[in-house]
């Protein structure tokens, strides 16, 4: 009875440990999804709120929006690129690494430019603006860079991966029609017969014709047939399919026949 109890509480024990264990993991990837759909929203709020400046404000400020914009989306889409590409290819790794030095520079450069959005004094910011739009410009280049750099080589392996696949496509296919070239072999016996025949053929009958003096094979065989037709009656009358009777034993007892009289 103990060891029941002891079995049943250790039973216990387990499930609820599994059910913990299991309800943390379901809590932890709730708010892994939450954190990520809140930081969605808040980068599209922003990337909106990014565009209506830029178009809406004139002078320093709407170029700082623009300026701030085209970085945003130029880093955003190359560590997409890059975490995706990575999945399949490891040689990605070390792009990445680079990426996150960049990535460094970026929110730096990020959060210099929401400080100055609300600067008062213009005259400075202006100053100022040729210095920034170069220090965007060169980290967008260099994430354009790794982008397309990555793009290009699963490009490229991709091509490759098709070509080595048309090609083994190409042998099954042969390998599965191998009754064509079966059928083709015995199919050059007749052409070659009729290819070796044709120059006998040529020569006897010569350029324009047969030659004088010589009967056509066929024209032969067709008077040996009808010649054979011919003295088919003759020898079957010689030899007749059915023997004449032999005559009829006579005996002593028999009576000879009287003639027949003429009167």
């Amino acid at each position: 009875m103990e060891a029941v109890i002891a079995v049943l509480a250790l039973l216990f024990m387990l499930f609820v440990t599994l059910g913990v264990y299991a309800t943390v993991k379901v809590v932890g990837a709730a708010k892994r999804s939450a954190d990520r759909h809140l930081t969605q929203a808040r980068r599209t709020v922003e990337d909106h709120t990014l565009k209506v400046k830029s178009f809406a404000q004139s002078g320093p400020a709407g170029e700082i929006a623009e300026l701030r914009l085209k970085l945003r989306t130029s880093m955003r889409a190359t560590q997409d690129a890059l975490e995706a590409g990575a999945a399949e290819d490891q040689s990605l790794k070390e792009s990445l690494g680079l990426f996150e030095r960049l990535s460094a520079h970026g929110h730096e450069l990020d959060a210099e430019l929401r400080r100055l959005e609300s600067e008062p004094d213009r005259g400075t910011l202006g100053k100022r603006l040729p210095e920034l739009r170069e220090r965007t410009h060169r980290i967008a280049r260099s994430a354009d860079s790794l982008r397309w750099a990555a793009r290009d080589r699963a490009r490229h392996f991709a091509a490759d991966d098709l070509d080595s696949l048309s090609t083994q496509i190409d042998l099954e296919t042969g390998a599965l029609r191998h009754w064509t070239t079966t059928d083709q072999q015995p199919a050059a016996g007749p052409a070659a017969t009729s290819a070796a025949s044709s120059p006998s053929r040529s020569a006897a009958h010569g350029p324009d014709g047969p030659a004088p003096g010589r009967t056509r094979p066929d024209t032969a065989r067709s008077g040996t047939a009808r010649s054979d037709t011919a003295r088919e009656p003759a020898s079957e009358q010689a030899h007749p399919a059915i023997a004449p009777a032999t005559p009829r034993p006579v005996y002593p007892w028999q009576k000879k026949p009287r003639p027949e009289s003429t009167t």
